[in-house]
């Protein structure tokens, strides 16, 4: 930075001693031909000349002034100016004039010579900041001293941890496994949803193996220029060999590792050249012992088969979402950073936190710490983490919508009857909370929750489900009255109805159709686009298919109906307790459903 300072001020006093050199030798005097300077000698009009040469500076009686040249030596001039009287002033020849015309002539060339060689300079010298630094890799190098992450800092991937950890040993000890003719894995694959802690198990590999760590992104290879990836991908090997043993890491893989042929320009665009350089310092000729490459996907399904095959990607590692017992531990790692009240229990957090993956657990906690710090708290509580968790998974409260208070009841009947539908029908997951609060897009939530973590579903819970979300409608039907049905169903049958399609279309629970695939979820067998997707079923079959999902609609449809009617005072009753204190909670649906008095709800998240 210094040095390109310096080289643009000189260029700059440069340029200003030009403009002053100019000022000096240029002045207002004009040029008049030889010919007028003889005719106004002989008129007696001249006072005073100036001899430089054959430059002549004349000075009129009138004071004016003027410049002229004599086109060849004239050796008579000096006579016939004595013969005026013509005061004559004899002057040295100025050597500097003959330095101003080469310094102009050739200062441009000096100065396109001297940028040039600024240029060279900055190319020998290695700056990656420089102009034609383009195709250099832009891989962040973290030396072994900066890598601070381990195993430690991680929770929730147990599993996927015991997968990498043989790459930190052979890093630790490569020659225990040499000795015997092992090969360490020269790619490890890390698969799994956005959120999983994918990058930091990758930094975390560094940090237990204590060796150089060189991330990048894979969008950070493809550029407009055709050949800047490969160029890229051949540097970073070449900076990453000087290093070795290290690790590199690729995040988000898939931008430049989709599978060939489907790129726009066939097999000759950008991605696909660059993607063709991984593969060859991957497993080429050259060896690239003691570098391992790590990459991050969440979408391995669009990788290309050659960069998935042994001696390249090894091994992949799936970071799943966190269990129970992962979600209890990683919630303890991002508690440490903040003050924790002590009626705070991470185990009860981790049991209504089904689905979260490990950064949604970090938000939870950090929301948590913000809701305390503006309640002016000097510790975090329960009721912080309680309703953070409200926030992110049903939305923020919306408490400045104004209802009327029939619509208020309508709401209050909507989601009564989507409680009490899913506590009575079987295999359906408990009822958490019930709001009538607007949050989000939705004017109320009923909240459910798994006593366990979910790996599958059998048919009779997602029955169960159909009959719940169908109890918003029909407890607002038999209240009001069909006429008076509201819109706000449609999400609810949306989603009841994609849950009866897939039941009979993929996961074969009609009895009818039986076990067989109707849709498109295996594109390998539908390679021609332009075909109708009912290619390989019949019209009756695609009857047959609305049918059964009408069938099966229409079966927890009568269900759920049969329930609210058989309950309809718990249905009065919920909407009261709605009504009055606008969010309940498990215990007191608990006090509901068994036509008990309603509990005081303070307390109630500590359960």
């Amino acid at each position: 930075m210094v040095k390109n300072l310096t080289f643009w001020f000189f260029v700059s006093v440069i340029l200003m001693s030009l403009i002053q050199i100019l000022n000096i030798y240029t002045t207002n005097n004009s040029n008049i031909n030889y010919s007028t300077f003889l005719s106004e000698v002989n008129q007696n009009k001249i006072l005073e000349t100036q001899i430089n040469g054959k430059k002549i500076e004349v000075t009129r009686k009138d004071m004016t002034k003027y410049i002229t040249y004599m086109p060849v030596y004239d050796s008579q001039l000096l006579n016939m100016l004595l013969e005026k009287n013509i005061v004559i002033i004899g002057v040295t020849p100025d050597s500097q004039n003959f330095l101003i015309s080469v310094f102009f002539s050739w200062f441009p060339i000096f100065l396109i010579a001297g940028i040039w060689i600024f240029l060279m300079k900055q190319v020998q010298n290695g700056s990656r900041k420089g102009a034609l630094f383009f195709s250099k890799s832009k891989a962040k190098m973290l030396s072994k001293n900066k890598v601070k992450t381990t195993f430690l800092d991680i929770a929730g991937c147990k599993e996927a941890k015991e997968d990498v950890s043989e790459i930190v040993e052979y890093l630790r000890e490569p020659q225990r496994f040499q000795k015997l003719g092992g090969k360490i894995p020269k790619g490890i694959l890390l698969v799994g949803p956005p959120g999983t802690g994918k990058t930091l198990l990758a930094k975390a590999i560094a940090g237990e193996a204590n060796v150089p760590f060189f991330t990048i992104s894979g969008s950070d290879f493809v550029e407009m220029f055709v050949g800047v990836g490969a160029s890229r991908v051949r540097d970073m090997f070449e900076n990453a060999r000087k290093y070795a043993p290290c690790i590199i890491f690729i995040d988000e893989i898939d931008a430049v590792g989709r599978q060939r042929g489907t790129g726009v320009g066939g097999g000759h665009d950008e991605r696909e050249q660059t993607l063709n350089q991984i593969l060859v310092e991957m497993d080429g000729f050259e060896g690239n012992e003691g570098i391992i490459l790590v990459a991050a996907t969440n979408r391995p399904d669009v990788l290309d088969p050659a960069l998935l095959r042994p001696g390249r990607f090894d091994r992949q590692v799936v970071v799943s979402l966190p269990d129970l017992v992962g979600r209890e531990e990683i919630l303890k790692i991002h508690m440490r950073k903040i003050s924790i009240a002590n009626d705070v229990i991470p185990i009860v957090i981790a049991r209504g936190t089904p689905g979260f993956s490990g950064a949604d657990l970090a938000n939870l906690v950090n929301e948590s710490a913000l809701l305390a710090a503006r309640c002016n708290k000097i510790a975090v509580t329960m009721l912080e983490f309680e309703k953070s968790k409200d926030k992110i998974t049903m939305g923020s409260e919306r408490r400045s919508i104004v209802m009327t208070d029939n619509q208020r009841e309508s709401i209050a009947y909507h989601e009564s009857g989507h409680a009490i539908v899913g506590r009575l029908v079987p295999g359906h997951d408990p009822v958490h909370k019930v709001t009538i609060i607007p949050r989000g897009k939705s004017l109320g939530v009923t909240l459910f929750l798994p006593k366990h973590d979910i790996f599958s579903a059998n048919r009779q819970k997602l029955e169960s489900q159909i009959s719940t979300l169908y109890g918003g409608r029909l407890a607002e039907e038999i209240i009001y009255g069909l006429d008076q049905v509201s819109t706000g169903a449609c999400n609810d049958i949306k989603t009841a109805t994609n849950l009866a399609r897939r039941m009979v279309t993929q996961w074969g629970f009609s009895d009818k159709l039986g076990p067989l695939l109707y849709t498109e979820e295996d594109k390998e067998f539908f390679l021609d686009r332009s075909v109708s997707q009912n290619k390989y079923f019949s019209d009756k079959t695609i009857q047959d298919i609305d049918e059964e999902i009408k069938l099966l609609i229409d079966i927890n449809y009568q269900r759920a109906k049969k329930i609210l009617h058989e309950n309809i005072d718990i249905l009065h009753a919920m909407k009261d307790a709605l009504i009055k204190y606008e969010t309940i909670n498990s215990l007191q649906i608990d006090d509901l459903m068994s036509r008990k008095l309603v509990r005081d709800p303070e307390g109630w998240h500590l359960r």
